[in-house]
């Protein structure tokens, strides 16, 4: 029994186990109990991968939603030169998942149709809004203080704004820094209310 159980090891160190088919004919034991364990491993991640994808698919979803709801709702404040848009607070969000920068963007992209200058809003926006993001984790991903992390994304999100700016000096004429300074105050202001949330909330839920 001993010699079938060292040629049963032999067999099945040279070959792949995934090539052995799962019966109990084989040599008693190695073969048929490895070649289970390795199916039944691979069967459990790939549904753990599964549940992950899925619950990522839908967190990424929830945000998006919600960017659109909020912003749509305080609309009047939402849009225009002197714009307080609440739901930039889901910003913050990307410094805990990337996949959040998909979520904020998908939000931004379906939420600025409602704007009155949509047409230059949707992809002038949507652009800005994945770029900054990406630039964000790029530049905190270092940072051990989510509170530091948190000011130099207001502040990189804030300074941003120039291109909401040159997209309203384009349309109406309107004065470039001018337009800079107070769509750029707004955001801060925004940002900062919103941050103070998002930071709460990040205690206690895992985003």
């Amino acid at each position: 029994m001993a010699s079938v159980s060292k040629r049963a090891k032999l067999v099945a160190d040279v070959f792949p186990i995934r090539f052995i088919p799962d019966t109990s004919i084989l040599w008693p034991g190695y073969i048929t109990n490895h070649y289970i364990g390795y199916k039944g491993e691979i069967m459990k991640n790939s549904a753990n991968t599964s549940s992950l994808s899925t619950q990522s698919i839908a967190k990424t979803a929830v945000v998006a939603a919600l960017y659109i709801a909020i912003t749509i709702i305080l609309a009047p404040i939402s849009f225009g030169v002197v714009q307080i848009r609440i739901a930039e607070m889901f910003n913050y969000l990307a410094l805990y998942n990337k996949r959040y920068i998909w979520g904020v963007t998908l939000g931004v992209f379906l939420a600025n149709f409602t704007s009155p200058t949509w047409t230059l809003d949707v992809p002038i926006g949507t652009l800005s809004t994945l770029l900054v993001l990406i630039l964000v984790r790029w530049v905190t991903k270092r940072i051990p203080d989510m509170r530091v992390k948190f000011l130099v994304t207001d502040i990189i999100v804030s300074l941003s704004m120039f291109t909401i700016a040159a997209e309203l000096h384009w349309i109406s004429n309107l004065p470039f820094f001018w337009s800079w300074l107070t769509i750029g105050l707004g955001e801060l202001l925004s940002m900062s209310i919103g941050g103070v949330l998002i930071y709460a909330l990040g205690k206690r839920i895992k985003f």
